[in-house]
């Protein structure tokens, strides 16, 4: 009898707990089977450069995982049931039903347009590759001296503003945020953006937080008027939808309530990772989302479900940050090195020396995708007897 793990979602939460979970327990013992709409990773800190007209390279899961035992299945999760610890996944071959005994939810977030009229219908997004591709193929059809408003000052709309201000300097690029620009940074920090940002000519709006977005404007609270035949609207994220319609425990903004283990405090035998879960990190503050609190803690489920199914004293590691990594187009950048409960430091990287730590935390991360199963120890462990006895009753497909 197989102890059947199911993971949700193959992004950086989901393919890394995946492969860990392949590497910490014996094949004969455990199934682990991979859901995910997209049969290849995407690199979401890179959308921004996707849509900017670059190209990234395809990393196909059947090559990543190939020889882990991690079985993929490539479908769309439809619901959840916690109760009966059941997935229903739409797949090219109809509606699955498929049963677990450990659940790792990862399904992440998307983006998220605050209620703010207009940005549905109008804005594009960069929380997806269709999304990324969309905005790429508008960018391309856009002639010279049109203008282009990014929405949100946070780390995906600098990125996308100096991305696409660099890439396309034939455009006019304003970026339009609620406070002060780079109001989280250092000192150091905020001169940094301020300079990057003056010398690729985008027009900042600061304490402008927008009311209404429409096919050729953005306007502010305070009734200004931003010139935009392309709005890209990264205020953001908001958390995949389907936990809201199970019996899990969730927070105010709709993530799974977890341990210190990524455990849900409902219903133990579901993990949630990444932007799916909330969890408390130092200082007990909830972790923000992002791929610097959604690893670690892929990491500590993975873990934490291991020891648990093998009957070993469960790790807990403590998740903190060091540095905010900021992108500002292809020849500059910015690191901010932040409190382990994520307030800035003094301390601040420019230049050419921020562009190549950056680019090696990204390579870095989908590293870690790509060998999900490599610089971990070769032991397995085997899941315990007991473990295995309280399986769910296994159920047929449909």
């Amino acid at each position: 009898m197989e102890h059947r793990i199911v993971v949700l979602g193959a992004g950086y939460t989901g393919a890394v707990a995946a492969g860990r979970l392949a590497r910490r327990l014996r094949r004969e013992d455990v199934s682990i089977t991979l859901v995910n709409a997209e049969s290849d990773f995407v690199e979401r800190v890179r959308l921004h450069q996707l849509a900017a007209g670059q190209d990234l390279a395809p990393r196909p899961f059947d090559a990543m995982f190939a020889g882990t035992g991690v079985e993929l299945r490539l479908g769309r999760v439809a619901a959840v049931d916690v109760d009966r610890r059941t997935v229903a996944v739409d797949g090219a071959a109809g509606r699955e039903e498929l049963a677990y005994d450990s659940l790792v939810y990862a399904l992440g977030s998307g983006w998220n347009d605050g209620g703010v009229p207009g940005v549905a219908d109008h804005a594009h997004e960069l929380a997806s590759r269709p999304g990324a591709l969309r905005l790429r193929a508008r960018l391309d059809g856009l002639a010279a001296g049109g203008t282009v408003a990014v929405v949100g000052g946070g780390l995906t709309g600098l990125e996308a503003a100096t991305e696409i201000a660099e890439s396309r300097p034939d455009l006019d690029v304003a970026l339009v945020v609620r406070g002060g620009l780079g109001d989280w940074l250092s000192a150091k920090g905020r001169g940094h953006l301020r300079k990057v940002v003056a010398r690729l000519g985008v027009t900042v709006h600061e304490h402008a937080p927008v009311a209404a977005v429409a096919g050729d404007r953005v306007t502010t609270e305070d009734g200004a008027v931003v010139p935009a035949d392309v709005t890209v609207w990264t205020t953001g994220f908001a958390v995949h939808p389907i936990a809201a319609a199970t019996a899990l425990d969730l927070g105010d903004d709709g993530r799974i309530v977890v341990d210190a283990t990524m455990r849900s405090v409902s219903h133990p035998e579901v993990y949630a990772v990444g932007d799916a879960a909330l969890a408390v990190g130092p200082e007990g503050r909830p972790l923000r989302m992002s791929c610097a609190s959604g690893v670690p803690m892929a990491w500590q489920a993975a873990d934490a479900l291991a020891a648990r199914l093998a009957g070993a004293e469960v790790p807990t590691v403590p998740i903190r940050y060091f540095q905010q990594c900021v992108s500002l187009g292809r020849g500059e950048a910015l690191i901010q090195f932040v409190t382990a409960d994520d307030r800035a430091k003094e301390k601040a990287l420019t230049g050419r020396t921020a562009v190549l730590y950056k680019e090696i935390i990204c390579k870095g991360a989908v590293w870690g995708v790509a060998h999900p199963t490599m610089g971990l120890p070769t032991r397995r462990r085997r899941v315990a007897a007991p473990a295995l006895r309280e399986t769910a009753p296994a159920r047929a497909t449909a």
